[in-house]
């Protein structure tokens, strides 16, 4: 294996034809200012290469998709392995994927309660076990010696004709007694069955008082009551003196004596949601009632989050059977519907017979395992039934990441793309731990990232820039971390040695006096709190992961507030009270969820710009003498787009063995509309050539016109100017899309009665875009609005003016408020995990 990754002349996007070594075996980060190249070199060259050379090694059908697989812009790239890319994408919206199937730990399972789990009767709980010969013969045998015991065979009959006939074939086959409704009958007299009466009717195989030497006297006897017994027998057990026994009944087959509940063999099947053996027969495997889709014969394309359990299984997707097979008193859907935290101290402490013990061992070791390893990565306050559609972009991420560290892959080139979004500072040192664990392994782990931390770990540092956009694509600096830090002309080196840095406020707002208050919160793991929110300044809700902050923000205030601004429904769960809301007018909630999810959703669409400049060309003269509207200059309409690609610029290519793969329309080849919309100009650019701007190109190219040059200016200040007007929702991160959320919002007028509500702002900012982002948030806040932010980066924590931590710990561990107040304040509190960390910050 050669030692290094060598890079020729990659073009990518926005790279400078840049020459570049990279250590493998080795933690590498690549980072620098956003919009500079580093996913364009990491995933869009360097995977994306990875990628095409893994499916030129496959079969002729594979290879068939190769012609329309673009090769990355690049010259040449040696020493490149075959490449894994864990990014921040959420992990799709399919209802029957879950945290347990994506990181294959609810495959084990089904496995272990196929093997060692044990049935019971869902009608009267009794465990349901079939017995063998030899196993009854020796639970007999153990037994005190003259132990008396009758042997019987449950004779099923069908009406009184039916008893007599078969009462007189046990006589013909050399039976003596027989029980009928407990009485003693003997065979070889007259037996009188009472005329629409049900009986019950006993053979009496064999009386046997227990000796040495009985053993085959008994097995016999024992097959012939199952025989006749239809593989159902009774064992009664003299007590003493008069009637007094005790009773036994065994089995051949899993069937409760006393219901009739039988049980067919267990199987991995069995507990399958995604198999008609073990689905929930009136939710199809889907834990919710939910409608069919318009066009769809699939319930899984409807709504899946916003239908109500079913109310069969309780969410637990299984039929009834499957749900009654226990292992340790728990069915699969207790343990994947508990913490993972709880999972792995069952599983931990699980105590198993010597037999199942055997056969289980390896099982329980795998799922231990990875459950330590989602644990290790700060999930443990998650459940194996969490649906993959409800895990943040930087949960889909490290739940990836833990699998494939279980998988135990060696020779790997793995790329992520900022796995500590969304992780507490307290976390991080464990993510690291697992990075390098990856790395120890034998593999290259190439991350994208802007965490302190993260960067100082590595063992090789890539910084691009020096800009974004076209100013960027450029390698500023490489080496070891201290390398960068002594590199003058490295913005990351400046904000990492302390010579840049983003100052903590030389006063904190008091708020205008006013407040919302939430009381008696128990939304998911809040645990009936009351937390205050200053209006007129910027709040940072802090605090572990899984400690509650979603649920008290969005799952709680901002539903409340909403139902009360729009009469919208709250969510499901919130019973407290909401105090405040008649001093705010509007409620924004500014998410990470994608702008759109096709190709033709862009920045310039979402933020209304597209109108603008489509009006901007319907006026041109060569389109006002060819009658061209501005509907002329859509590509979502038909007359002036592509329609080969339908405006997409792109065309999708079912890959089947992989993801889809996006590759260029042949006829507009990207550009998205027909040659003759493509003719009309403004200053020698068409419409295709203005989406292709950046934002801080199109400033200058459209600043004349003030209704575009606002809204530009906005993304500019959100630090999104180098993104183009045109790029594809599908491309742009999960903070990408948030910011550009964000800029939506701040072009629009304000009352100064808003209430701004942000999910982790700073998901793929760098240092200094962190610190134009809190300009903005300064500058809406002293309009007299009302910030509240869930954050984990410190640089926005230090900067608000109050901050809640919620905690102490993640899941049912978390849910109460640990400190609240200015940072300065939260940084004495000797119980917070935030202030620790805090207290380091504004002491340096």
């Amino acid at each position: 294996m050669p030692g290094k990754i060598v890079i020729r002349g990659a073009r990518q996007h926005n790279l400078k034809n840049i020459d570049l070594e990279i250590p493998r075996d080795r933690l590498v980060v690549i980072t620098g200012v956003s919009g500079s190249g580093k996913s364009s070199l990491a995933f869009n060259t360097l995977y994306a290469e990875g990628q095409r050379r893994y499916v030129e090694s496959l079969s002729a059908y594979a290879r068939q998709f190769l012609q329309q697989m673009e090769r990355p812009d690049v010259d040449a790239i040696e020493g490149l392995s075959p490449a894994i890319a864990i990014e921040q994408h959420g992990a799709g919206r399919n209802p029957r994927s879950t945290v347990g199937t994506v990181t294959e730990i609810y495959d084990y399972l089904k496995l272990l309660f196929a093997w060692v789990g044990k049935p019971h009767c869902y009608k009267c709980g009794r465990e349901i076990s079939a017995y063998t010969v030899q196993q009854i013969v020796d639970r007999l045998l153990a037994l005190p010696p003259q132990t008396q015991l009758n042997i019987l065979a449950p004779i099923a009959v069908d009406g009184n004709a039916d008893a007599r006939k078969k009462l007189g074939a046990l006589a013909k086959a050399g039976f003596a007694r027989v029980k009928i409704d407990s009485k003693v009958n003997d065979l070889s007299g007259e037996i009188a069955v009472t005329e629409n009466a049900v009986h019950v009717i006993e053979l009496i195989v064999d009386r046997i008082v227990l000796r040495d030497g009985i053993e085959k006297r008994l097995a016999d006897s024992l097959e012939t009551a199952y025989r006749y017994g239809s593989d159902v027998l009774k064992i009664e057990i003299a007590g003493g003196t008069g009637n007094n026994k005790e009773e036994l009944i065994f089995s051949q087959k899993a069937v409760c004596v006393r219901c009739g509940v039988s049980y067919p063999e267990l199987t991995p099947q069995l507990f399958s949601f995604n198999s008609p053996e073990g689905a929930c027969p009136d939710c199809a495997g889907l834990g919710r009632r939910i409608g069919r889709g318009k066009n769809s014969a699939d319930p899984a394309d409807s709504d899946y989050l916003g239908a109500a359990l079913c109310p069969t299984c309780n969410g637990m997707r299984l039929k009834q059977e499957s749900l009654h097979v226990l292992i340790a008193g728990k069915n699969i859907g207790d343990l994947t519907a508990a913490p993972i935290g709880e999972a792995l101290e069952f599983f931990t402490r699980l105590e198993l017979g010597e037999r199942d013990r055997s056969i289980a061992d390896r099982l329980v070791r795998e799922i231990v395992g990875r459950l330590r390893f989602l644990t290790r990565v700060g999930l443990d306050y998650l459940s194996l039934d969490r649906s993959s559609a409800t895990l943040s972009g930087g949960e889909a991420q490290r739940v990836r990441l833990a699998t494939e560290i279980g998988s135990r892959l060696v020779g790997v080139l793995y790329i992520l793309d900022e796995p500590s979004v969304g992780l507490h500072p307290r976390d991080n040192a464990r993510l690291l731990d697992l990075l390098r664990e990856l790395k120890d392994l034998g593999n290259t782990v190439l991350v994208v990232e802007h965490d302190r931390e993260t960067v100082l770990a590595a063992d090789h540092v890539v910084d691009l820039g020096p800009g974004a956009g076209v100013n960027g694509g450029e390698v500023v600096a490489q080496g070891s971390p201290q390398q960068i830090i002594e590199t003058e002309g490295s913005l990351t080196g400046q904000y990492l040695s302390g010579r840049l840095k983003i100052q903590v406020p030389t006063r904190r707002r008091k708020g205008n006096g006013k407040a919302l208050i939430v009381k008696g919160a128990r939304q998911h793991n809040l645990k009936g709190i009351t937390a205050e929110f200053s209006l007129g300044a910027m709040t940072c809700v802090t605090g572990v992961s899984g400690s509650g902050k979603s649920s008290l923000v969005l799952d709680t205030l901002y539903s409340a507030l909403d139902k009360h601004l729009t009469d919208a429904e709250p969510t499901a769960g919130f019973s407290g009270e909401l105090i405040g809301c008649e001093h705010i007018d509007k409620v924004v909630s500014v998410d990470q969820s994608p702008i759109g999810r096709t190709p033709r959703s862009n920045p310039a669409t979402y933020t209304g710009l597209f109108p603008h400049i489509r009006d901007l060309f319907a006026q041109l003269p060569e389109a006002r003498v060819r009658g061209f509207g501005p509907g002329r200059f859509s590509f979502n309409a038909k007359g002036g787009r592509c329609e080969a690609c339908g405006g997409d610029g792109m065309i999708r290519i079912e890959m089947h063995f992989l993801p889809d793969a996006f590759v260029t329309c042949e006829v507009c080849r990207g550009r998205r509309f027909n040659r003759e919309t493509l003719e009309v100009l403004y200053k020698g650019r068409s419409i295709a050539d203005v989406l292709d701007l950046t934002v801080n190109q199109a400033l200058e190219f459209l600043g004349n016109f003030p209704a575009i040059r606002r809204k530009l200016e906005t993304l500019r200040d959100v630090g999104m100017g180098y993104v183009r007007l045109g790029q594809a929702a599908t491309t742009l991160s999960g903070g990408e899309a948030q910011r550009i959320k964000l800029a939506r919002e701040l072009s629009k007028r304000s009352t100064g009665k808003t209430l701004y509500i942000l999910d982790e702002p700073t998901t793929g900012l760098h240092f200094d875009d962190i610190r134009k982002l809190l300009e903005v948030l300064s500058r809406l806040t002293d309009a007299g609005n009302t910030v509240v932010v869930i954050e984990h980066n410190l640089e926005v924590i230090k900067a608000a003016d109050f901050v809640l931590d919620l905690g102490p710990e993640g899941g049912k561990d978390g849910g109460e408020i640990v400190a609240f107040g200015t940072p300065e304040e939260i940084a004495l509190v000797e119980k917070s995990h935030t202030g620790r960390y805090l207290n380091d910050i504004l002491t340096h």
